[in-house]
């Protein structure tokens, strides 16, 4: 009886909301356990990746399945190619990370993030020539993933313009875009330096902190899902008390 009151003339408005709102608590549920799934298989890739021994480049491997591996490499940078990448901090100091290709002895070469330099007195590849470190270097890092501007929010990097050849600053470490204007071929992951706690001079080597717990969705997604039970299963209780209420 309570269910067909439910449908009436009188109540179908006020059904229809609490309908709603429950597929959309039930939806954020699904949502946060999406969010779980993504977070443990990006933990899982971290963690099979940080058991394997060190990977010497270049290699045959498929690079871009091993992102967050450790890797040797040796060669010789180039830094009339080296680009820098925006928006980069170091504490509260903004700055850039200096992208400088490392040239293999097969003419093969891959991208090498060397770190934070500050953005005072930089605004000019001229500039970063106090950076440069010549002859062959040897070096450790993880192997990161090309970057793409993210589907929402962000700004792309500006296409060339026709008396253009190059961009010096990016946005994003577009792997792809990058290697246009690159006169060699590059490996399609880039490197990101191990730290260096002892370092002070710029550039100055980075790796994100990563949080490997499964966080909190999962907590969220049982909150999501006790909300809509509490409408689907409240609301026939409350129209119940509010019809025989009146009686």
């Amino acid at each position: 009886m309570i269910f067909l009151k439910m449908f009436s003339s009188k109540w179908l408005w006020t059904t229809l909301l609490v309908l709603l709102g429950a597929l959309v608590c039930a939806r954020l549920g699904m949502w946060q356990l999406d969010r779980l799934a993504q977070r443990r298989t990006f933990n899982a890739q971290v963690i099979k990746m940080r058991a394997l021994s060190p990977l010497d480049l270049p290699a045959k491997d498929d690079l871009t399945k091993m992102e967050w591996r450790t890797v040797h490499l040796q060669g010789i940078y180039d830094f009339e190619n080296q680009v820098a990448i925006r928006n980069q901090y170091n504490g509260n100091v903004p700055g850039y990370h200096l992208l400088t290709p490392l040239r293999f002895s097969d003419g093969e070469a891959a991208l090498v993030d060397r770190g934070w330099i500050p953005a005072e007195g930089n605004d000019a590849p001229a500039a970063w020539q106090k950076y440069d470190q010549p002859g062959e270097v040897a070096l450790s890092g993880i192997i990161r993933l090309s970057e793409t501007q993210p589907s929402f929010g962000g700004v792309a990097d500006p296409t060339l313009t026709s008396d253009q050849t190059r961009l010096d600053f990016w946005v994003y470490v577009n792997l792809d875009r990058i290697a246009q204007q690159i006169p060699y071929p590059i490996l399609p992951v880039y490197i990101q330096l191990d730290p260096d706690p002892g370092r002070t001079d710029p550039p100055l080597p980075y790796q994100p902190d990563l949080d490997l717990s499964e966080g909190p969705h999962q907590s969220y997604a049982i909150q999501w899902f006790s909300f809509a039970a509490l409408l689907l299963i409240g609301y026939p209780f409350y129209l119940h008390k509010q019809e025989t209420g009146k009686k």
